[in-house]
């Protein structure tokens, strides 16, 4: 008997004549089947199901992933919902913000929480609004605080927020009839600075706050978080041109002053603080830029020992606001 050959192999030594082409089976077979398909590409696979499903879902007018509750995983968004909310998380912060009647979606508490009179009037507030009250482990209110964010067991879905127009906040004051005290901000792009001087302005009289569209922290989670509900109540005003904005406030019978470790009035010497007033307040690093540095009406120092370089953003702009808030409630 002839010895069975390797399959798709010949032998040269039995060939008798010219022999008939295999059609190519032979650089087929050593080809292989080519690379492997996408699990979601294979009908059999549960991706490939999966993804079956969800175009027949998508073709009968029907929209997400059939079978699954957004309840399931709180902290997951679409794309187009990506920066369409912002969480709010503490308990102090939520408060404040269902107390403002902020146009929460959606309030997250967690598992066997810590039922205190703050959690009991965000619910009895929640379910009056009817706002949705959805209960979430521990590890999913994590995720949705961030790294470093407190939770304190509950957290709340708000659209972003709505920023005043710097002139609307000023007539606004005005009309109140209340003497001006505002803050505006050089170049702090820390959130958490920003809600530190939210917080600030609310807790010293001050009447709200300005920022520039550019090249500075926005009113997001970390400053809500940081302002400790502050932000519901204080109103932030974005200015197209820091600059430009506070012209037209001086011109508004308002005085800019400037806060630099190298001014030239000792804030102890403020004589301006009965009257309308600006401060502003630059980076920890650069301070204030040369442009709002020339612009304002006073450089004002803090005077801190030798032995510390600067302060930061937020402690500075406490420190101004207190000395002008007591300045003026000692006229």
């Amino acid at each position: 008997m002839p010895k069975p050959g390797r399959p798709g192999a010949r032998n040269p030594g039995k060939k008798k004549g010219p022999l008939k082409g295999t059609g190519g089976h032979v650089r087929k077979a050593l080809e292989g089947r080519g690379p492997t398909p996408k699990a979601e590409d294979r009908a059999w696979h549960p991706a490939g199901k999966r993804k079956a499903a969800e175009e027949r879902y998508a073709a009968a007018g029907g929209k997400g992933r059939p079978g699954v509750r957004a309840v399931g995983n709180p902290n997951r968004k679409s794309p187009k919902a990506a920066d369409d909310t912002e969480t709010v998380t503490g308990r102090n912060s939520v408060l404040e913000a269902l107390r403002a009647k902020i146009p929460a979606t959606a309030m997250y508490i967690a598992q066997r929480v810590e039922m205190d009179d703050r959690v009991k009037e965000m619910l009895s507030m929640a379910t009056n609004r009817g706002i949705p009250v959805l209960e979430v482990t521990r590890p999913e209110l994590d995720r949705m605080a961030g790294f470093d964010g407190v939770h304190q067991g509950v957290a709340l879905k708000v659209p972003p927020y709505s920023y005043a127009h710097p002139q609307d906040l000023l007539e606004q004051i005005i009309d109140r009839g209340e003497v001006p005290l505002l803050v505006a901000l050089d170049g702090v792009t820390d959130p958490r600075n920003l809600g530190a001087i939210i917080r600030s302005t609310g807790a010293f009289g001050g009447q709200g706050l300005i920022i520039p569209q550019r090249r500075s922290a926005s009113v997001n989670s970390a400053a809500w978080k940081t302002s400790a509900g502050a932000a519901a109540r204080i109103p932030v005003a974005l200015a197209a041109n820091l600059t430009a904005t506070l012209k037209e406030f001086k011109k508004q019978g308002v005085f800019v002053l400037g806060l630099d470790g190298d001014g030239d009035v000792s804030l102890p010497s403020l004589e301006l603080a009965d009257r309308p007033v600006l401060i502003v307040v630059g980076s920890e690093g650069k301070g204030l830029s040369r442009l709002v540095t020339e612009t304002c009406d006073q450089v004002v120092s803090i005077p801190i020992t030798a032995a510390t370089e600067s302060l930061n953003a937020g402690i500075a702009a406490s420190v101004a606001l207190y000395q002008v808030s007591t300045l003026r409630a000692a006229g």
